[in-house]
């Protein structure tokens, strides 16, 4: 797009933009605009645009200037170009590889946008920006920052020197108004009998652990899985970037501080579930366990604080159940490894393996449910699982889910709390596409 000069020449207009937008900054005092009401920064931006145009000579029409004000809002209200992306409800997340190139995922697909920043500097504004907003830092002394947005959404950056071409930020959005069991059942990542199973599990107060690799949808589960949570119970949640959105009247939200300038100040996940022992809680649920802290929350289930949630990183229930052992040998504390499964397999109750397919649909592949100990190994059964029968035309994956046909054995504990489930849910002859 080409606008003309005083000349009549005709000018890029996204140099033009630029230039315009680097007067305006200069002419704005952006900590006056700040506490300004939206609608007063709106008139002010675009006074300053009207005499910035008439004063350069350049020849705009209303189209253009329209877009050049909302450009301008969205750097001093906003996060600047990520602003469109960020209001896209299509979009689930925002991949941004230095300044001039930008992904997102559509519907489970990666495809790249026309985003772009000014410079690595411009972005490094934006970074700086979301950090500061959450009391987080990101400098040369301390390159990587997890935090959030004011919706929740989960954020990442990674800069320099550990970054070599420039910034690098991933946000992981999510949705104002959080998903519901319909809307699972819906997206077909998950059936009504596996999801009717799941809370009355949660409701007779068994321990359940989320598992799955990176963007399985971990997350989203655990809000819908907490969700069942009765209004009436006080729960407490634990996490590094408070992401989770709980509906329930009494929720405390507990997060975790990276150290200060000097290393000092460092507040773990370990040290918040000891803390929040001492809270009475109802329920806790910890957004994830990934170390040392995997000690305290397993013996928080087995000392009385039942119907506790977690997620985990793991590529299967097998492997999270390794990864539990890994990490509760990182707590420096002797156990032997006998015990530690014991211990495991005395606090655990359900294990519920996501996954996301090569379609980009996200989907609960397997419910388990641990046993207990036979000889030195965790002992689990399955109850429900996903059959795939291989990729369609259209690339989705094709498959049913499935009961195996055992019954739980918690099905004693649903029925003594007098918790309505019709046992038919597992009936191996029924199928759910």
């Amino acid at each position: 797009m080409f606008v003309s000069d005083r000349n009549g020449q005709e000018v890029d207009f996204s140099a033009v933009q630029k230039k315009l937008h680097a007067m305006l900054m200069e002419r704005l005092d952006l900590r006056v605009l700040e506490r300004m009401e939206g609608q007063q920064v709106h008139e002010q931006i675009r006074n300053a645009v009207r005499d910035l145009l008439s004063e350069s000579g350049f020849v705009l029409n209303e189209h253009e200037k329209t877009a050049l004000i909302d450009n301008v809002e969205n750097e001093v209200l906003g996060l600047g170009p990520l602003e469109p992306l960020l209001k896209d409800p299509s979009v689930s997340d925002i991949l941004v590889n230095t300044y001039n190139d930008c992904y997102v995922e559509r519907h489970g697909v990666l495809e790249r946008t026309s985003v772009r920043f000014q410079s690595n500097d411009h972005l490094m504004r934006i970074i700086q920006k979301i950090a500061g907003a959450v009391g987080r830092r990101v400098d040369e002394s301390s390159p990587m920052v997890d935090a959030r947005l004011a919706d929740g959404s989960r954020v990442n950056a990674i800069i320099p020197p550990l970054a070599v071409d420039g910034p690098l930020l991933s946000i992981r959005k999510f949705a104002v108004d959080p998903l519901t069991v319909a809307d699972l059942i819906n997206f077909r990542s998950i059936t009504q009998p596996v999801a009717d199973f799941i809370k009355a599990a949660v409701l007779a107060r068994t321990n359940i652990l989320i598992s799955g690799g990176t963007g399985s949808g971990k997350t989203t589960l655990l809000n819908v899985v907490s969700g069942f949570i009765p209004h009436n119970e006080r729960i407490l949640t634990i996490e590094d970037s408070a992401e989770l959105q709980l509906q329930q009247p009494h929720v405390g939200r507990l997060e975790t501080r990276p150290p200060n300038i000097e290393g000092k100040g460092a507040v773990m996940a370990r040290d918040l579930v000891r803390n929040a022992l001492r809270m009475r809680p109802d329920r806790i649920v910890v957004g994830e366990v990934r170390g040392e802290e995997a000690l305290d929350m397993l013996q928080a289930m087995n000392t009385g604080h039942d119907g506790s949630l977690s997620t985990i990183h793991a590529n299967s229930a097998r492997d999270a159940i390794s990864r539990l052992e890994h990490m509760i040998g990182m707590a420096g504390v002797s156990i032997s490894p006998n015990v530690i499964r014991q211990q495991i397999a005395a606090a655990l109750d359900l294990i519920i393996q996501t996954e996301r397919m090569s379609d980009g649909r996200r989907a609960v592949i397997s419910v388990q449910e641990i046993t207990g100990m036979e000889q030195n190994v965790v002992n689990m059964q399955e109850i429900f699982y996903f059959k795939r029968h291989g990729i369609d035309e259209n690339g989705r994956v094709k498959g049913e889910f499935r009961a195996s046909g055992i019954r739980p054995m918690m099905m004693q504990r649903i029925r003594e709390r007098g918790i309505p489930l019709d046992e038919s849910v597992f009936d191996p002859d029924r199928v759910y596409e």
